[in-house]
């Protein structure tokens, strides 16, 4: 992949430069135990994790807010387990508890201060605002990201073209062939790059198959690999 050509760099946050499962993880059974839960929590987790994705998956189609999301996870996992605990309550603990329990990915703090060298940086999340900008500053990012884009303040979630549009206008006076979206998720990122008409580089560190409508112009199984040719696999190579 040509860096050269680009100077807008628009990343993802969670699972692109953010270890989000470890942090959900730690997050979660953290909000168990201040609720006074002692019993077994790795399955009741799984069984939010799945609860979540699903959930999201809605609020990216616009079928729900964001504040139902946060607090119906913790409901719906709370029911189908049968524990009497307070699903506000909960949702409360475990958003205050992410920006302490920030995992970075491996190459994520060296790319962003490469990428920063050769130009803009910008954050494209569906996450929280409040609760994103304090886990970008406490995972030590924050000296190369000159904007973050969030759903919540824009009205819109990727992979809405309007999203996208909100980004660029943060961004200042960038044209959509200076500009290149990175990121894990084939369903935001990606397709919202398809959408918008910018390149994108998939970053899928265990090398998934692509199965989607959605196409990048390069994919990159590690941060450390992006912007080192080697590494990078075109659409138009094996």
């Amino acid at each position: 992949m040509m860096l050269a050509k680009y100077k807008l760099f628009l990343l993802d946050l969670d699972d692109t430069l953010l270890d989000f499962k470890a942090s959900e993880k730690l997050s979660f059974v953290r909000t168990m135990r201040t609720l006074g839960f002692l019993g077994e929590v790795e399955g009741i987790f799984l069984q939010y994790q799945a609860i979540n994705v699903v959930l999201w998956r809605a609020f990216e189609t616009g079928s729900v807010s964001k504040d139902f999301l946060k607090v119906e996870r913790f409901r719906k996992t709370f029911a189908a387990n049968e524990i009497a605990l307070d699903a506000e309550a909960a949702s409360s603990l475990y958003l205050e508890s992410l920006p302490d329990t920030v995992v970075l990915l491996d190459g994520a703090m060296a790319l962003c201060e490469a990428l920063a060298a050769r130009g803009k940086v910008g954050i494209i999340t569906n996450g929280v605002e409040a609760i994103q900008k304090r886990r970008i500053a406490s995972s030590g990012l924050a000296p190369y990201i000159s904007f973050v884009a969030t759903s919540e303040a824009c009205g819109h979630a990727k992979p809405d073209v309007r999203f996208f549009d909100y980004a660029m206008r943060m961004a200042g006076d960038y044209a959509k062939d200076e500009t290149i979206i990175i990121g894990d998720r084939l369903d935001a990122d990606i397709l919202g790059a398809n959408r918008y008409g910018i390149d994108s580089c998939w970053f899928n560190p265990d090398r998934l198959p692509n199965d989607s409508t959605a196409i990048p112009t390069y994919e990159a199984a590690s941060l450390h690999s992006i912007g080192v040719s080697a590494d990078i696999r075109t659409r138009a190579e094996p």
